[in-house]
């Protein structure tokens, strides 16, 4: 599909999904962020859905300010995958020792290593900007600071909610390694301390939602909020990234006769601000629950723990601010969920998959998303896809 306009108060919401489909509370959310002075266009995904402080699925451009809420709390969020030597010939019949493998090796809810992860010791980890990254920890809020060692020590772990890695095929029967996590505590308390500052803010006592209080161009608030917004970006993918060498440790050894290779990885944050230009404007784009979809950029739109997902290429939409969606997008909350789905309800929508099956994880049962091949459907014209995957393993927090 193409996408629908709808009217705002200062700009029309686009949106890549069915408006009479979308809950009255996310809509009303779109609706309060197109009377922001400041905005100069919002485009909607197909997985939208409400989120706190601000709508999940949502692309807002402004120029001269930022709303921090619109970004979430967990900075940085994003998918990273890898496409393996490996094919479904090489798998054993039994993967319940390869996802305990993976446990062992990578810490999930609110599990850290013991110490901080040394890169220096991981395969093909690229260390050059790590030790002036952690330099600059000293320049972000006070507030965080006594954080520095948990920072280290949660650096290359999994956490929880929706956050997961998948040991998947696609449809050549390739392996494919996939993860998704975020900026785990540390971008969360910066996230949540800068959001009370921009609410406490003269220009924002008049708005609509109190939710939506921005940090305005030119101002000490807006520095330091780019400054620590930046960092916890980079930590996200650091993150991230040194998952994914702890992953490939674990299949290089468990595969060690296969002689493993990994071609380049992808990666993409989907909760983020970026500075970019369109129609002559410089901007700042707020993806909550979207990915970047420039033509010919790579992403990773995923579906839920018993779903396919999606190795895709982007469109360069330009009325989509180059954004495609971030996943399936839930379509009830999760005390919604755990009140309407049993542990025998997750037991048969994640047949054929090597994950846990218990009580903690029903608010991630598939049902509780929206059906993935729908939300392809509906932003053909975002992205193309390269690769279809199905997880085999899947690793939850």
């Amino acid at each position: 599909m193409s996408y629908v306009e709808v009217p705002g108060a200062k700009v029309p919401i686009r949106m890549w999904a069915d408006p009479s489909t979308v809950e009255g509370g996310a809509m009303q959310q779109l609706h309060n962020v197109a009377t922001l002075p400041w905005i100069k266009g919002l485009a909607v995904m197909p997985d939208v859905h409400y989120g706190k402080g601000a709508t999940v699925g949502s692309v807002i451009a402004m120029q001269g300010a930022v709303c921090p809420a619109a970004v979430g709390v967990d900075i940085g969020c994003g998918m990273s995958a890898v496409k393996t030597s490996l094919t479904a010939n090489d798998l054993p019949g039994d993967l319940s020792r390869l996802r305990s493998k993976i446990e062992q090796a990578i810490p999930v809810g609110r599990g850290l290593h013991r110490e901080a992860v040394d890169p220096k010791r991981l395969f093909q980890f690229p260390t050059a900007g790590w030790n002036d990254f952690w330099s600059r920890f000293d320049g972000v809020a006070d507030t965080v600071k006594f954080r520095r060692e948990r920072a280290g020590q949660q650096m290359g772990t999994l956490g929880s909610g929706n956050h997961m890695i998948e040991v998947c095929l696609d449809q050549s029967g390739a392996v494919w390694l996939m993860l998704h996590s975020g900026s785990r505590n540390i971008g969360k308390e910066l996230a949540e301390h800068h959001i009370g500052v921009a609410q406490k803010l003269s220009h924002n006592q008049g708005l609509v939602d109190r939710d939506l209080a921005v940090f305005v161009s030119d101002t000490p608030q807006m520095a330091d909020y780019r400054n620590d917004l930046y960092w916890a970006q980079e930590y996200a993918k650091y993150n991230r990234a040194i998952m994914m060498a702890l992953l490939k440790e674990v299949i290089r050894r468990e595969f060690r006769k296969a002689k493993v290779t990994f071609e380049t990885e992808i990666s993409c944050h989907h909760n983020y601000v970026a500075e970019e230009q369109y129609e002559g404007m410089d901007l700042l784009v707020t993806r909550k629950g979207a990915i970047r979809a420039g033509s010919g950029e790579f992403g990773i739109i995923p579906g839920s723990m018993g779903t396919s997902s999606y190795i895709v290429k982007g469109l360069g939409n330009e009325k989509a601010f180059n954004s495609a969606s971030h996943g399936a997008g839930r379509r009830m909350s999760r005390s919604a969920a755990k009140k309407r789905f049993t542990v025998r309800d997750l037991e048969e929508q994640t047949r054929g998959v090597e994950c846990r099956k218990d009580s903690g994880v029903v608010d991630e049962i598939p049902a509780a998303y929206k059906p993935i091949e729908q939300v392809m459907e509906q932003q053909r014209d975002l992205v193309e896809v390269v690769a279809k995957l199905k997880q085999f393993i899947c690793v939850k927090g």
